[in-house]
């Protein structure tokens, strides 16, 4: 059941009508659920406030409920007969006074200053409920954007914009694609959460991608230019002459894109890599070497 509609609003009985609409306003835009996006509670109480305002900004409503023939809902309460019922109307004008409520006159234009403020009239206000879907994106997908079409529930198709970058778990937000408003006014939302699935090689910290890549011990020790996968397709870069394991070269501009058209770096860890088949030459060759160095492990004192 619906509570009392001025303890909705905070409000007295003998409130102004410049201070309902003041009082109507600042609840509104603390609860709007544009403004407090997927939080239900908020929801609710925007819902509260606004049937709350819908009944006392009507004066014959308003009244009503003064008089206690109408409940905070608007539905009509069993007729109480009160010795005023059968007296002359005239002789008692202190129980028909309709002082207080001569100032209601001009409120198609606090409806348009609320119009202003959310971008549709009050009643309009009344969207449809949000919906919230779930997608699944490749890797891939999701740094570099593109459209995606989800399969809703009733079989039919709906077709999501995914933003260069997208994150996992970010939930995108699809306007006027969610429920429709029962009464007249503007759909709801539809409310996508994404989940980002992980990739062969490549991982994401922030805006930046970071890849393991195989190098040959020739392509180590005498350098070259070798194919290094990105986001945006293959590029040629330099391994340096005598690259280790563990070397990192950087490739700017080579990670997520951003809300700015910049794009964040891919840092490229280098893994020497022995041939996958026995090459004899290449086991005589290290066999007669005398590296300068006794062993890798001199630093450790072993």
């Amino acid at each position: 059941m619906a509570g009392d509609p001025y303890a909705t609003l905070g409000v007295k009985k003998d409130v102004s009508q410049a201070d309902l609409q003041k009082a109507y306003r600042r609840l509104a835009k603390k609860h709007h659920p544009d403004l407090n996006p997927g939080n239900s509670s908020a929801e609710e109480k925007f819902k509260g406030i606004t049937a709350a305002y819908d009944l006392l900004s009507d004066p014959e409503k308003r009244a009503k409920f003064d008089r206690g023939e109408i409940d905070a809902s608007g539905t009509e309460r069993p007729h109480q007969r009160y010795y005023r019922d059968f007296a002359d109307q005239g002789n008692w004008s202190g129980y028909t006074t309709s002082s207080g409520f001569a100032d209601f006159g001009d409120f198609a234009s606090s409806e348009d200053i609320l119009s202003e403020i959310f971008g549709r009239s009050s009643r309009a206000r009344r969207r449809g409920q949000d919906v919230r879907y779930h997608l699944e994106l490749s890797f891939l997908d999701a740094i570099n954007g593109g459209k995606q079409s989800l399969v809703l529930p009733d079989g039919s198709n709906l077709e999501v914009n995914i933003p260069p970058g997208t994150r996992d778990g970010q939930t995108l937000r699809l306007k006027g694609k969610g429920r429709p408003a029962a009464s007249g006014g503007p759909p709801g939302d539809a409310l996508i959460e994404v989940s980002v699935l992980p990739h062969a090689y490549f991982k994401r910290k922030g805006d930046d991608i970071y890849l393991d890549l195989p190098i040959s011990i020739k392509e180590a020790v005498v350098g070259a230019k070798v194919a290094v996968p990105t986001p945006g397709g293959t590029i040629a870069a330099t391994v340096p002459k005598w690259s280790n394991t563990g070397r990192v070269l950087r490739l700017r501009g080579r990670g997520v894109p951003r809300p700015d058209g910049s794009k964040g770096d891919e840092y490229v860890t280098l893994k020497i890599v022995l041939p996958k088949k026995p090459d004899p030459e290449l086991e005589g060759f290290v066999a007669r070497w005398q590296p300068a160095e006794e062993s890798p492990r001199q630093s450790m004192g072993v």
